[in-house]
C-alpha cells in the first residue's frame, strides 16, 4: 500500500514511525503543504467569503499539492467532522486500496471547491471538532494499517475484537488469577472450551447492549440464537428483532 499525507505540520505524524506502525508494509510519505506555496510568507489561508470568523484554506497550495500527489486511482480523504463516520467496515475497505491519500485540513477547513474537485471522501472520527485533521489521520491509519496482511502477529486476533462482528470485545483477563482481591472470573479458568467460548459470547452482548444499544440494533437478527435472545431478555435490553438463529 502507498500512503501520501498532506499538512502543514508534517511532524505531527512522526509517531506513524513507531511500532508496528513503522513496520508496516506500506510506503508512507508525508507532505509539507507550504512547498506548494510561492509566496515569501508561504500562505496558505485566506479570509472566508460571507465574513465570519477563521481562515479558510486557499485552494491554490491544495490543488498543485493533490495534483503532484495524486495518483490514477488514488482514494482521496479529507477528515472533517461534517464527514461519514470512520467505522471499522471502512477501515477494511480502505485497507484493499493500493493508494490512499490524507489531506489534514487547518484552520475552519480546506476550501470546498478543493474537494468538489478532486471528489474527495469526507470522514469524520465523531461528534466532535479538533485542530486539525493530523490526529484523525494517525487514528484512521492505524486503524486500516492493522488489517494489512503479515502486520499483526496472530492474525486471528481481528476476529474476535471489538465491532468485528457488530459487537464490542469481551472483557479480557491474564495472570495473575487474583488482584487486589479482584478475581478471574472462574469459567475462564476452568479450561471448558466450549463454557469460556458460550461465557465471552454472553459478555460480548451484554457489553454492546449496555454501551452502544445503537450496535445492538443494527445486529442481523438471524444471527441471535435462543441462548442469545433470552439473555437479553433477561437483561432487559431490547431486542434488534425476535427472528432466532437454528
Amino acid at each position: 500500500m502507498r500512503v501520501d499525507i498532506i499538512s502543514i505540520f508534517p511532524d505531527y505524524l512522526a509517531p506513524l514511525d513507531l511500532s508496528l506502525m513503522g513496520k508496516a508494509p506500506v510506503a508512507l510519505t508525508v507532505h509539507d503543504l507550504r512547498t506548494w506555496t510561492s509566496d515569501v510568507h508561504r500562505t496558505v489561508d485566506d479570509t472566508p467569503y460571507g465574513g465570519g470568523p477563521g481562515m479558510v484554506m486557499r485552494p491554490e497550495p491544495w490543488g498543485l499539492a493533490l495534483d503532484s500527489v495524486l495518483s490514477p486511482g488514488a482514494r482521496l480523504l479529507v477528515p472533517s467532522p461534517a464527514g461519514a463516520p470512520f467505522t471499522q467496515k471502512m477501515a477494511h475497505a480502505l485497507a484493499e486500496e493500493e493508494h490512499l491519500v490524507f489531506a489534514c485540513g487547518r484552520y475552519e477547513g480546506i476550501d470546498q471547491r478543493v474537494i468538489e474537485h478532486y471528489a474527495a471522501t469526507e470522514v469524520s472520527l465523531g461528534d466532535y471538532v479538533l485542530f486539525g485533521g493530523e490526529v484523525a489521520v494517525l487514528v484512521m491509519m492505524e486503524a486500516i494499517v492493522r488489517l494489512l496482511p503479515g502486520v499483526l502477529g496472530n492474525a486471528s486476533s481481528l476476529d474476535d475484537e471489538s465491532h468485528a462482528h457488530g459487537l464490542l470485545e469481551t472483557p479480557v483477563y491474564t495472570k495473575p488469577a487474583s488482584w487486589r482481591e479482584h478475581e478471574v472470573p472462574a469459567v475462564l479458568r476452568s479450561g471448558d472450551h466450549g463454557k469460556v467460548a458460550r461465557w465471552r459470547r454472553d459478555q460480548a452482548l451484554l457489553r454492546t447492549a449496555a454501551r452502544r444499544p445503537d450496535l445492538l440494533a443494527a445486529l442481523d437478527p438471524a444471527t441471535l440464537d435462543k441462548r442469545d435472545i433470552a439473555l437479553l431478555r433477561e437483561g432487559g435490553f431490547a431486542l434488534p428483532g425476535e427472528a432466532v438463529a437454528e
